[in-house]
């Protein structure tokens, strides 16, 4: 199921409790990471006795982990939903967490974070505590496939729902993603009809889906142009930084380079606009540069970057609406959501040069 604008599911109906204070803001106030709240709330050891008392004293006055506890085992559950991410180091992340935290915030539940950092041993971690009954169910955003993991879960009984799952998911698991073919084809669209004719991308890890999409959109668009795909305009990177530098550096030696570029999430754009910059190409004038995913740092570059939004934030919060909805046994619309995505124009594009 496509949704373009929706708001997530309602909530299933729960006892109400008076105002707490959310992980961001005990962090806040006791100076230190929403990570190291949750490793505290969660009786977790590996944080020093100094911060943990620090935090104990904040959840403390406002009664966080008192009052949403109490409640979660008056109804027999455990009040805690994992989030497992790869990372915390990067705001696409980060998003996914606010709006999870967000929606659970008028609830009774605690959000448990998690970070397996792309290795099988933080992988095996997450996944032993999640299946040893500690939790009410999980919220994943992981790199790939991870077939094995979900059937375990699976096998548990252990609701669980999937965002933005990079690899093949059946009809029947959980999961929230975005249209990113449509966001692909609407970053080239929009590039051809300001008038460029020689459009690159430099698309995402190949093995995975979303990237796989938003290169079918670049296709899609190009084709109903009636232009063909010039495979030197496709550069291959990873999401990351470096190979948006190292891949706008390659299509500028190209003899006839591209006057536009098309980078596969807003990361790589920034590296190609510093690459570009480097070689003294000014952007837009001389090269125009779309991104995607709209975080933060797509305002914060100069040129400020046009890029296709992933509605990120949304995309946790919808998760945790359906989740709460599996965990209270209430039947799901859809096992599969898409978001729209949506174009931000700023100041990276302009019309081409005159050849």
């Amino acid at each position: 199921m496509t949704v373009d604008g929706a708001k997530s599911p309602p909530l299933p109906k729960t006892n109400s409790v008076d105002r707490v204070l959310t992980m961001s803001e005990i962090a806040e106030a006791a100076g230190v990471s929403v990570m190291t709240v949750s490793r505290v709330l969660n009786g977790r050891p590996d944080v020093a006795a100094a911060t943990r008392e620090r935090i104990q004293r904040v959840v403390a006055e406002r009664g966080y982990a008192r009052n949403r506890a109490a409640s979660a085992l008056r109804n027999g559950r455990s009040g805690l939903i994992d989030l497992v991410v790869v990372t915390l180091d990067s705001a696409y992340h980060l998003e996914i967490i606010r709006g999870v935290e967000e929606r659970l915030e008028s609830t009774d539940y605690r959000m448990a974070l998690s970070a397996t950092h792309g290795q099988t041993q933080g992988e095996r971690q997450w996944l032993a505590k999640v299946i040893d009954g500690s939790t009410d169910g999980a919220i994943l955003v992981l790199a790939d496939g991870h077939a094995a993991h979900l059937e375990r879960l699976r096998q548990r009984d252990i609701p669980f729902v999937v965002v933005d799952h990079r690899g093949e998911l059946g009809s029947d698991t959980p999961s929230v993603g975005a249209t990113n073919w449509a966001g692909g084809r609407t970053a080239t669209e929009y590039l051809l009809s300001l008038g460029h004719r020689r459009i690159a991308i430099v698309s995402g890890t190949a093995a995975l889906g979303c990237s796989q999409e938003r290169l079918s959109g670049y296709r899609a668009a190009l084709e109903a142009a009636g232009l063909a795909v010039d495979p030197a305009l496709c550069r291959q990177g990873d999401f990351r930084y470096e190979d948006g530098y190292r891949e706008a550096s390659a299509l500028l030696d190209l003899p006839n380079p591209p006057t536009a570029i098309f980078a596969g999430n807003d990361m790589q754009a920034v590296g190609a606009l510093n690459a570009l910059r480097a070689r003294g190409v000014s952007v837009p004038a001389d090269m125009s540069i779309v991104g995607f995913d709209d975080v933060e740092i797509a305002t914060l570059v100069n040129p400020a970057l046009t890029t296709i939004r992933q509605p990120l934030a949304q995309m946790g919060a919808f998760a945790a609406a359906m989740l709460l909805l599996l965990i209270a046994g209430e039947p799901l619309g859809s096992n599969r959501v898409e978001l729209a995505t949506e174009l931000v124009v700023r100041e990276s594009c302009s019309a081409p040069r005159p050849a």
